[in-house]
């Protein structure tokens, strides 16, 4: 699964980021993020359930973790988090189902 992210203020693109959830050697499931151009991270498949998939990289500076759980029929919710500065720090992301307009 390919997929891209953005944040855009007033008129600009601030960051961008381009994923990856592939196959792993081992046969997990292996995320890959590369923010902004720099290079790839790897995470590793720690927990893939029906409702969940939990990815983990101990040796990345941050995020450490990045975390996808499903949230009723339509929602979604990601955390990632790790260590800033010798403090944990966890950032929340959510998702809903949005209508597409014209269809």
């Amino acid at each position: 699964m390919v997929g891209i992210g953005r944040t855009i203020e007033r008129d600009s693109t601030r960051s961008w980021e381009h994923l990856l959830i592939r196959a792993g050697t081992a046969g997990g499931l292996v995320y890959e993020a590369a923010p902004s151009g720099q290079e790839p991270a790897a995470f590793l498949a720690i927990l893939v359930s029906d409702t969940a998939v939990v990815f983990e990289n101990l040796t990345h500076d941050f995020p450490r973790q990045i975390r996808y759980q499903r949230v009723g029929g339509d929602s979604l919710l990601a955390v990632i988090s790790g260590t800033v500065r010798e403090r944990l720090r966890t950032i929340e992301f959510h998702y809903a189902r949005a209508a597409c307009p014209g269809s």
